[in-house]
């Protein structure tokens, strides 16, 4: 695996929750840094050394509800 990427969304309660696609990780923090630190932890315990990815991408989605 080369590359691994997280979607990023905005907690309701405050902070970021980055939720792995194609793998079971999912971690959160208050701050974007916390958040990079965090997500390079989860990755690096998630899997065997050596078998980890070498990119880790954050892929942040933002939703905005407009009335009319």
């Amino acid at each position: 695996m080369n590359e691994i990427i997280f979607l990023v969304e905005e907690a309701p309660e405050g902070g970021f929750v980055a939720r792995a696609l194609g793998a079971s990780i999912v971690t959160e923090a208050d701050t974007l840094d916390q958040l990079r630190h965090a997500v390079r932890e989860a990755v690096e315990c998630h899997f065997d050394d050596g078998h980890g990815p070498q990119l880790i991408r954050l892929h942040f989605v933002r939703e905005e509800v407009l009335t009319a």
